[in-house]
């Protein structure tokens, strides 16, 4: 087996990509139990980036497929924008309100939710990390540096564009996605009982 090739990503990965959204979508594993409809996750966390800023998205593509992405936003307060304008109408209109209260909402309805009220970074974040990510690899490519890789691709690129610094969300129960991150160097700016937000200066 030859060494996954890091290369941009290309209209024709949209497939894979929302496939490698939904296989990695509970805290880093396999959430297709979860899901009644497949393409939700994908819509939520990947298609607004490779749709709105496709040049700052990279895949990891192996002998079988595309295995792992890397998506990325320069300007996180202006592309939130920009989504509630050309990105959210759409979904809303396809995905109703839950009726359900929001404790007894299935996973899909808890998503429909969000893409009426979607969450916005606190001026306090983007105001120090104005830009923000997504990395999500498949098992199979996970280790060997290769997220490590798809990371410095990535930063580089965001720095050339003049970032000053990167900011991501993680699960508190994806460890190892956290271990990682913070071998990077990125600190916790924000923390919740089920999540963290975590930034790294792309000044130094």
């Amino acid at each position: 087996m030859t060494a996954p090739q890091l290369r941009p990503y290309h209209p024709e990965d949209q497939a894979a990509v929302y496939r490698i959204c939904l296989e990695t979508g509970d805290s880093g594993q396999d959430a297709s139990r979860l899901y009644g409809d497949p393409a939700l996750l994908g819509h939520v966390y990947a298609g607004p980036y490779i749709t709105h800023q496709p040049d700052l998205a990279f895949v990891l593509e192996d002998d079988r497929d595309v295995a792992g992405y890397i998506l990325g936003v320069l300007d996180t307060a202006a592309f939130e924008q920009l989504l509630d304008r050309t990105w959210w109408p759409d979904l809303r209109r396809r995905y109703p309100v839950p009726a359900a209260l929001p404790g007894e909402r299935t996973p899909d309805e808890r998503l429909h939710a969000l893409i009426h009220t979607p969450r916005t970074t606190p001026a306090e974040i983007t105001a120090r990390f104005p830009s923000h990510l997504h990395i999500d690899l498949l098992p199979r490519v996970q280790g060997g540096g290769q997220g490590r890789r798809l990371m410095t691709t990535l930063l580089q690129a965001l720095r050339e564009r003049g970032s000053t610094g990167v900011h991501l969300g993680v699960g508190g129960r994806n460890t190892r996605a956290i271990a990682f991150y913070r071998h990077l160097g990125f600190q916790t700016l924000q923390e919740t009982p089920t999540s963290l937000i975590l930034g790294l200066d792309l000044t130094t």
